[in-house]
């Protein structure tokens, strides 16, 4: 009997299998279904593999054992990966907090009147596994179709040093870390950050730089505004050569309208300064059509007019022209693009901005400076504009909050890898395949080479522009068109001798070429005029002289790596930040040929692919959002926020709704809020409700309807989307138009200070207004009514396209239900931090049930007065703990903002709350008369192995006790590796290039003296 009852299970196991064939699993996006094999079920002996399961069959049997359908389904899943917490752990939280289950929590924390009912995404509405996922991607991969680029205008093909690749673009060691605000644990990328600076500044001829902005066309734009606070604002009138490239030019006219400019476009030849009315003038070098101008008198005579000159260059090309510094100009722009990081599509990139000690303190965006820690070492720490946007708010010099910083990395390393010689061998490779190109045009005697010298971007004169393109595109290569009878042919470090080759074939209309580049390139000589060519030596220091075999910069990278916090020690629980997983599966795709060799500006057809991810994603959006409309192309958050604003400008512009230019902001927003509205023009009224407190605002949906009642639109920051993503939405809410952090939320990793990605949804009346490009025909995502664009905002068409897969893969994989149980695990996880801690610290601000929403202030303004305790004391003891500190002092001065999200587990979770109840003991020690007031254990931290290791030993606790504070620490500890860095000298001593090593040690002896 026993053996006939398995043999009938058995038949009815291999029946349900058969029958499944006929029952796939259901998703909306039924292309990239997979079969379940090989999943296995075991039974005695005997081993049965299941494909295609029939997701409705209830049971199966095989022996006594009855199997569920769970136990059949892939284990691949990324929810349960994402978020961290358990059923099990999720209701003794919930219990914890007073609540008999996760969902009663959040019904008492999310307001009846904002929630929604359910979110259902139009694709992927079930989430795909991590294999579905990836071989989707490579299905949308297969789509790009990768031309030989020769296109420029800014973007060109290079070769990512595989060193660099692995070791820093997909090691989450470098792409975890957060912005480096707590300098102690960020001594690596500062370092790297520094030699960023020096590199631009020896390469630019100019003294100051910054750690890198978001791109050339915004650079320029940064230093247009420059220009305009040089002058006082007294001069309205900012002038561009049309030899610059057309999307710097749009980028500009854009963010002019804002500063109330007016952006006067001309011929070099035929700029004058007769009005007495230009702050500012832009120029290419070289230009965008590949000319080289010599500037100099052109330089004196703007100066000998009271006119400040602004210079796009191009790193690779100032390895051999002469140094924009040299030559007379005051503001240098570019992008380190082609120094090691893959074009992408137009992004992401380090942009930089040089100029002279004298405009410092007008400088956007981060400057790395070099300093002393409490020992009288050497340090570096972020100077001068550390967030100054909190500080200043609408009187920032600008709204910068995200840079390029991996980005800024890797252009770094690889100026170290290669170091002067190796560049200038690149340099001149380049220079000289463009050269033979021009002499090989010339041998054929079909088109005219433009006369004027060039670096690598050679303009021919022809009868049919778009005949000879069409000719290069079968032969799978991409030109410039820059008129009917003008294409520019531009050569990178990827270029080859069979390339021109090529090249003269497609140039030869069909005829045959009796000769071959080899056989020209010893004739070439170099085009660059001598009174142009670089003498200045540059990348001098030992840095850029030591580490030119793998061996060594493997171990240089990892060696500033180690100096650093990242995910990879710890949970980072920075309030609005929203440091959360970033999956491996997310980042897989980013580095594949595909998406990252992609040039920007190449025919769209050859960018399916892309094209297709982009609509996917914008609906998704939308329905996460409530809007109807997403435009991809602010690259970062601080950007959305503009493009936002702008377009809310444009609405009211066309509508004739004048003067409709007050914005009104809570004084407890980001800094970047009341930054981004002066860029638009507007004027800001301070309110104090609602608030960024981390709570849910009870009546945000009627302050909604008194604005709309009013004539008025709503912008939201989307920073906390977190909160929000399946429970509510903006749309639903009644906002107008949100940016979305995708760093935050949306999982794009933090990168030591950027990318990021702001791109803004709106809804329909506001969809015409989205952001347009003078390259690439783009818009809304879906494709609205674009007839009055505000302009362009930033140099690509799509932003950052390169990192958009990352959000896109985290949302196709958690599905609605994955994003919308992330929102209530980050509630949850919040809550139960707060409860655990409110014993020990004041909690501020809660919701009308007692709860808060994913992130909680806690009050650390009463140990002023007791222990003489700050913010900053408490982050700095975080650090011997093994954590990075929250939110320091905002949006609350005195305070701690920390947010936990929902990717970390609860274990993580207790550690982080067992060390702030650790440190809260430590100041009643010193509230008992038990540690001195001055001299204590969080006074003296950190505590780094040089300072604890030192032959003397002065501090009034043990070495022990300042080091290993909690047990879990002697098992695994991350150590600072500076004392405490001194942020007053290194302001009063701004250094922000590498220093000789001799020097810096005579600068430390003074400090200490």
């Amino acid at each position: 009997m026993e053996r006939a009852r398995k043999l009938a299970n058995r038949a009815i196991l291999r029946r349900l299998v058969s029958n499944s064939k006929h029952h796939q699993p259901s998703y909306k996006s039924s292309r990239y279904v997979s079969s379940l094999s090989p999943s296995v079920v075991p039974g005695g002996n005997n081993v049965v593999k299941v494909h295609n399961f029939n997701s409705r069959s209830l049971v199966q049997f095989i022996g006594s054992r009855s199997i569920s359908i769970e136990a059949l389904k892939p284990r691949d899943t990324f929810p349960r990966r994402h978020n961290s917490a358990t059923p099990e752990e999720q209701s003794k939280m919930a219990d914890f907090v007073g609540f008999n289950s996760l969902d009663s929590l959040i019904d008492a924390t999310v307001p009846k009147s904002i929630k929604i009912d359910k979110m259902e995404l139009p694709i992927f509405d079930e989430g795909l596994t991590e294999a579905q996922m990836l071989e989707h991607m490579k299905d949308l991969a297969s789509k790009n179709k990768i031309f030989k680029s020769f296109i420029g205008m800014g973007y060109y093909n290079t070769f990512v040093p595989p060193v660099i690749l692995r070791n820093i673009m997909e090691n989450p060691g470098w792409y975890t870390q957060y912005t480096p605000y707590q300098a102690e644990i960020s001594q690596g990328r500062l370092e790297s950050l520094l030699n960023f600076q020096t590199m631009i500044t020896d390469l630019t001829g100019l003294p100051m730089s910054n750690a890198s902005l978001l791109d050339e066309g915004t650079a320029a734009a940064e230093a247009m505004a420059m220009c305009n606070n040089i002058q006082k604002g007294k001069k309205k009138t900012f002038v561009i050569a049309s030899n610059c490239h057309p999307q710097t030019i749009d980028v500009c006219q854009t963010r002019a309208d804002g500063f109330d400019l007016k952006v006067v476009v001309s011929d070099v030849k035929d700029i004058d300064y007769k009005s007495g009315d230009v702050c500012g003038v832009l120029v290419q070098y070289p230009g965008t059509e590949g000319e080289i101008l010599d500037y100099e008198d052109f330089i004196k005579n703007a100066h000998a007019n009271g006119v400040k000159v602004v210079m796009a260059s191009d790193l690779l090309a100032l390895i051999m022209l002469k140094p924009p510094g040299e030559l007379g100009a005051d503001i240098v722009v570019g992008s380190a693009q082609r120094f090691g990081v893959p074009m992408g599509y137009g992004g992401p990139h380090a942009a930089f901005l040089a100029t002279s000690q004298e405009y410092k303190r007008m400088m956007p965006g981060r400057i790395i400076g070099v300093s002393v820690d409490s020992s009288g070492k050497p340090a570096l720490r972020m100077a001068m504009q550390t967030r100054e946007q909190h500080i200043r708010r609408d009187k920032a010099t600008s709204n910068i909050c995200t840079a390029q910083a991996l980005l800024a990395n890797m252009a770094a390393m690889y100026a170290v890898y290669h170091g002067p010689e190796g560049l200038k061998t690149i340099a001149q490779r380049v220079h000289g395949l463009a050269g033979t190109f021009a002499a090989g045009l010339k041998k054929l005697g079909t088109v005219e080479v433009q006369g004027l010298p060039f670096f690598d971007t050679v303009k021919v004169k022809c009868s049919d522009a778009k005949a000879i393109a069409d000719a290069a595109y079968k032969s799978e290569m991409n030109l410039r068109i820059v008129d009917q009878n003008t294409i520019t042919v531009s050569f990178d470090e990827t270029t080859t001798l069979e390339d021109v080759d090529k090249l003269f074939e497609v140039f030869a209309g069909g005829k045959p070429v009796t000769f071959t580049a080899a056989s020209l390139a010893p004739e070439v000589q170099n085009l660059i005029p001598s009174g142009l060519v670089r003498e200045s030596p540059f990348l001098s220091h030992s840095i850029f002289n030591s580490y030119h075999t793998e061996h060594e910069l493997l171990r240089y990278i990892h060696r500033l790596q180690s100096k650093d916090l990242s995910l990879c020690h710890s949970m980072i629980p920075l309030g609005s930040c929203t440091m959360k997983l970033n999956a491996t599966t997310e980042m897989m795709p980013v580095t594949w040929p595909a998406f990252a060799d992609l040039h920007p500006f190449a025919p769209t057809e050859q960018a399916a692919g892309y094209q297709e991810m982009f609509k996917n994603l914008g609906e998704m959006l939308c329905t996460i959002t409530g809007f109807d409309s997403f435009s991809l192309q602010p690259n970062a958050g601080a950007a959305g926020e503009y493009a936002g604003l702008m377009v809310i400008r444009a609405y009211h512009l066309s509508r004739g709704d004048h003067p409709s230019n007050v914005c009104i902001i809570p004084v407890s927003a980001h800094g970047t809020n009341p930054a981004s509205a002066a860029m638009c023009g507007m004027k800001i009224v301070a309110v104090t409700y609602p608030s960024t407190h981390g709570v849910y605002e009870e009546g945000i949906d009627e302050i909604c309807k008194i604005i709309h009642d009013n004539g008025g639109q709503v912008y939201m920051d989307g920073a906390n989307m977190n909160a929000q993503v399946g429970l509510t939405s903006p749309g639903f809410i009644g906002a107008d138009v949100c940016h979305l952090n995708l760093h935050k939320t949306f999982c794009i990793p933090h990168g030591g200070g950027g990318p990021g990605m702001g791109p803004i949804g709106v809804k329909k009346h506001l969809a015409p207004f989205l952001p347009s490009h003078p390259v690439v025909s783009t818009g809304g995502i879906p494709a609205p009514d674009q007839s009055q664009p505000l302009g362009t905002i930033s140099a690509a068409p799509w932003g950052s396209a390169l990192i958009l897969p990352i959000s896109y893969t985290y949302i196709a994989m958690m599905g609605s239900k994955g994003l919308t149980d992330a929102s209530k695990i980050a509630i949850l996880n919040a809550n139960y931090m707060a409860k655990r801690l409110e014993k020990h610290y004041p909690v501020l601000f809660r919701g009308v049930n007692g709860t808060v929403a994913h992130e909680f202030i806690v009050d650390l303004r009463g140990f002023k007065n007791t222990a003489g305790i700050e913010p900053e004391d408490v982050a700095k003891r975080l650090m011997d703990y093994g954590f990075h500190g929250p939110t320091m002092s905002w949006p609350v001065p005195g305070t701690l903002m920390i947010e936990p999200t929902e990717s970390e587990s609860k274990a993580e979770l207790d550690r982080f709350c067992d060390t702030l109840i650790s440190i809260r003991e430590e100041i009643a020690l010193i509230e008992k008369g038990k540690a001195d007031i001055h001299n204590n254990v969080l006074k003296g931290a950190p505590h780094p192995p040089s300072l604890l290791m030192a032959d003397v030993w002065t501090k009034p606790y043990s070495r022990e006790y300042a080091a290993y504070p909690a047990a879990w620490l002697k098992t695994a500890k991350f150590w600072p590796t500076t004392g405490r860095v001194d942020n007053v000298y290194g302001d009063r001593n701004l250094t922000c290039t590498l220093l000789p090593v001799s020097q810096m040690a005579e600068e430390a002896a003074e400090a200490t003296a």
